[in-house]
This record gives C-alpha cells, sequence and structure tokens, in this order.
C-alpha cells in the first residue's frame, strides 16, 4: 500500500523517539532515502505480504491486527508519536522469511516515515554495527538455546509419557498372565470332574440336561450385572446357606464364584432338579469350573482390550502413520491424550468431559496440537498436586462462531496476579529448579498461535483456572520460518526490543 508523499522535515523527524539520539547529516541522509507519507483511513500494509519498508509514525492512529481463521482480530491501537512497525528484522537479512507479521491500517488521517527495508538495513549496519551483531546473537542465540531446550523438554515429555505406558501397560498384561496361569490350572481341573462325571450313575438324558444347563449358565455369566457391596455379601449368604441345606461340601467357597457370574437360588433349584441329590456336589463343582473359566477368560479379554486401547492410543497420540496437516476430530486428540497421562492424573485428579459433540473435525497438526494439550494437562493437574492434594480436571470443547474452543480448566490455586503475563514467556516457570524448563506454555502457544492462526489465553482464580484454546475451524498450513513470529503491538518508548511485525 502506499499513500501521498509529503515533504520530509529531518527536524520533525528527529523528534520522534526513534531517532532523537541521530546527529543533523544522519537525519538528512533519512530525509533522503526515506519517505513522508500521508495514508488515509484504510489499510497500510497486510500480514504475510513481503515486508518492504519500516514504518514510523508521525502523527495520526494506528490499529495492528493478526489473522485467526477468517476473521482479523485487533491486538493493538495508539496514538502515541513514534511507534513503529513493519520491516523490523530487515537487518537480519535473507536468514529469516522477511514477511509481515500483522497487518497495519489507520482510522484517521495518518502520516508515516516509511525507510525502505534494504536502507533500514544498510544503515543499521553501518551506524549501529555492535548492535546489529549483539541484535543478531541474541536473536539466533535465542532460537537455538529454545530449540536444544524445547528438544530436552519433548524428550522429558516422552520419557515421562513412555514410563507412564509402560506402567499402564503392565497392569493389564500381568492380569492377563495371572488369568492364563489360573484359566489353565481351572481347564485342568474341569477335565478332571468331567472324567469323574462321566463314570457316575448319570443317565443319557441327565448329562443332556446337565451341558445344557451349562450352556444357559455361560450366557448368565455374560450378563451378570454388577452388584454393591451389600447386595453381593447378602447373596453370597443365602446361596451359602442354600448349599449347605443340600449338603454340598464347602459350599461357602462356591458361593462367591456363583453371585459373581450372576447365579441365584432358583438356579441352583434347576441344577437341583437336573441331578440325583448324590450327584448334585459333583455336578455343581463341575459347572463351578465353568463358570471360573468364563469369568477368567472375561478378565483376559478385559486386559487385552485395554492393552489394545492403550497401544491405539499411543499411536493416536503420536500421529505416526497420519499426515502432518490434515482435518482431525479434537476429541480423539483429547481422549489419546488424556488416556496417556492417565498414569500422571492418579487417583486425586478426578476428569470431566464436557465435549460439544456437534463440534465439526478442524484443520491442523495433530501431534503438536496433542503436544499442547500435554503441557496444559500437564501444568493444571501439577498446580493441582503440588502440596499433595488433588482436584477436578475439567475438559471442555465449544464451538465459538468459526473458532472451536478447547478449555482445560482446574480447581488448583490459580495463578498469580503479578506473575499472569510472563507465563507465556520462554524459560519463565514455577516449578523447582530442575523440574521445569520454562518452554511448555511457550512452546505451546506458538503452536496455537503460529501454526494454527488460534489464540491461548489464561483466566483465573483460586479455585478456578482456565487455559482456553481458539482454534479456526477453516485454515490452510502455515510456512514453517525461522523468524521470531509473536508481535502484539507497535514499539512505543520504554519498549525497544518489542517486535510489532
Amino acid at each position: 500500500m502506499s499513500g501521498r508523499s509529503m515533504p520530509c522535515s529531518p527536524g520533525e523527524i528527529g523528534n520522534l523517539f526513534l531517532f532523537e539520539r541521530l546527529s543533523p547529516e544522519q537525519l538528512g541522509l533519512l530525509c533522503r532515502e526515506g519517505r513522508v507519507e500521508m495514508f488515509e483511513p484504510g489499510p497500510v500494509y497486510t500480514e504475510g505480504d513481503p515486508a518492504t519498508s519500516l514504518y514510523v509514525m508521525v502523527e495520526g492512529t494506528v490499529v495492528l491486527s493478526r489473522r485467526i481463521g477468517t476473521e482479523d482480530v485487533e491486538v493493538s491501537r495508539t496514538s502515541q508519536r513514534g511507534v513503529y512497525g513493519g520491516a523490523m528484522q530487515a537487518y537480519l537479512g535473507d536468514r529469516v522469511r522477511q514477511a509481515y507479521n500483522n497487518s497495519m491500517r489507520v482510522t484517521v488521517p495518518t502520516r508515516f516515515f516509511v525507510l525502505p527495508a534494504p536502507v533500514f538495513a544498510e544503515i543499521m549496519r553501518a551506524w549501529f554495527p555492535m548492535a546489529v551483531h549483539l541484535l543478531e546473537g541474541l536473536f539466533f542465540g535465542t532460537k537455538s538455546a529454545q530449540a536444544a531446550i524445547g528438544q530436552r523438554e519433548r524428550l522429558l515429555a516422552l520419557g515421562s509419557l513412555s514410563a507412564g505406558l509402560t506402567h499402564e501397560l503392565n497392569n493389564p498384561a500381568a492380569a492377563a498372565v495371572r488369568a492364563t496361569s489360573t484359566l489353565r490350572e481351572r481347564v485342568a481341573r474341569m477335565r478332571h470332574k468331567l472324567a469323574l462325571i462321566a463314570e457316575g450313575p448319570f443317565s443319557r438324558d441327565s448329562l443332556a440336561s446337565l451341558i445344557e444347563l451349562q450352556d444357559r449358565t455361560v450366557e448368565r455369566v455374560a450378563k451378570a450385572p454388577v452388584l454393591g457391596p451389600l447386595e453381593t455379601y447378602d447373596r453370597e449368604d443365602a446361596l451359602a446357606d442354600w448349599l449347605e441345606d443340600h449338603g454340598v461340601e464347602n459350599g461357602w467357597q462356591l458361593a462367591p464364584v456363583f453371585v459373581q457370574a450372576g447365579l441365584d437360588a432358583d438356579w441352583l433349584e434347576r441344577v437341583a432338579s437336573t441331578v440325583d441329590r448324590e450327584i448334585l456336589g459333583g455336578a455343581l463343582g463341575w459347572l463351578n469350573y465353568t463358570v471360573e473359566t468364563e469369568l477368567l477368560m472375561n478378565e483376559i479379554e478385559d486386559a487385552t482390550t485395554r492393552v489394545s486401547q492403550l497401544v491405539d492410543a499411543a499411536r493416536q497420540y503420536t500421529q505416526l502413520d497420519r499426515a502432518p496437516f490434515r482435518s482431525v476430530d479434537v476429541h480423539e486428540l483429547l481422549d489419546s491424550t488424556l488416556l496417556m497421562l492417565s498414569g500422571k492424573l492418579g487417583p486425586h485428579v478426578e476428569v470431566v468431559r464436557r465435549y460439544d459433540r456437534t463440534l465439526p473435525s478442524l484443520p491442523g497438526y495433530p501431534a503438536e496440537l496433542n503436544q499442547v494439550w500435554t503441557n496444559l494437562i500437564d501444568n493444571a493437574v501439577a498446580a493441582m498436586t503440588a502440596e499433595g492434594g488433588g482436584g477436578t480436571l475439567t475438559v471442555r470443547t465449544a464451538r465459538e462462531g468459526e473458532l472451536a474452543l478447547v478449555e482445560f480448566g482446574d480447581t488448583g490455586p490459580g495463578v498469580p496476579a503479578e506473575i499472569r503475563e510472563r507465563i507465556f514467556d520462554p524459560f519463565f516457570t514455577t516449578k523447582p529448579v530442575g523440574s521445569g524448563t520454562g518452554l511448555g506454555l511457550d512452546i505451546s502457544r506458538r503452536i496455537v498461535v503460529d501454526k494454527h492462526h488460534g489464540t491461548l489465553r489464561l483466566e483465573s482464580a483460586p479455585g478456578d483456572t482456565r487455559f482456553q484454546v481458539r482454534l479456526p475451524l477453516t485454515a490452510v498450513p502455515r510456512t514453517e520460518t525461522t523468524e521470531q513470529t509473536e508481535p502484539t503491538e507497535p514499539n512505543e518508548p520504554n519498549e525497544p526490543n518489542e517486535e510489532s511485525a
């Protein structure tokens, strides 16, 4: 965009805080190489376009905005003389992508001193060589440190997840091994009992009835209800009395198994009516092994299903077999992350899911979104369990126009007001030394804001802390660059290091 050219006065631009220490010769060079332009209300430059100029406001009002989904969201509005934006990183040359990181517009007729990016870069290198070296070292050094420590953060998270996953896999695997060993023993006893029955005085009709009863018993095991402790005790007591009344030895051992299988006194009466009294104990013993066998196979099925779910959650979490950018169901990502972190959640953290199942799929990088969920859940759990306590983690999704909201709420002590502005800063952490790198929230912010054009915000009060992620439901993948990409407002006095574009 370009405005109406106007005369450039070295004295006027010399009164701007950015140029107030320059010599008359330097101010004269700026006026010769740059220009003053008047912009009528409307756009000055657009986010994503090549960064061709540095803009320093002489007078007027500027508004900066960022593109989030299909909307431009205002992030700053100011009338402060001397604020600047545009090609702020021109002095870094081709080592970073030179593009405007936000959009600028003016609401009233506004004058800018406009300096072409190549001229600004050359002036910086000629006039301030030491400052340029320091700025380059700071920029690329910070990038390298963030990359190295970010890698360590991911490795630590991976190690923690691996330990938790190993623990979660060990429980069902060990249960399956125990159940298999017991099942082998029960099958052997059932074969022995079957041999005794075959040698006993059973008629063909009695054996057929007993086998039919065995099949129906198996069906009842599959439909056995879940009983409370008191009801279980009452039923076990009633069955034990029945078995004792009918002369069945060790009835107190059979009763708990029959109750667990959903069998009652009426079922026992059917067995008693099928076989003679003298062989009732043997028949019930044989059916007991049948019931135990079914229960053990159910246990094995539950254990192996749990293993399969964990493996599927790990695959879903890591997204190893998926395209890096694709349309994703955010609820699948959340569930896989919660399952992967179930070991860390422990018994003292209650998880409440409040999902809006009408929320459509959204485009994004699923593996990196899972990293965001992991960081936010980990912080919430750490806050609630810091002093050995617990709490409630609430995961909520909702639709807000063309945005998807994913909210993580916890009942921890909250984030103190004096540090809320710093929690997204790189390397800032409230965890003890050695417990965190301070990059979890910074990485999360970059993934949400830079890669998905979304927002990450905090609302906190004691007992109610919420991290809110808003993601556009329509978006395109963002080009990877090495530039620093989190400007929020134009630079003003006393803020010389804050980027605006």
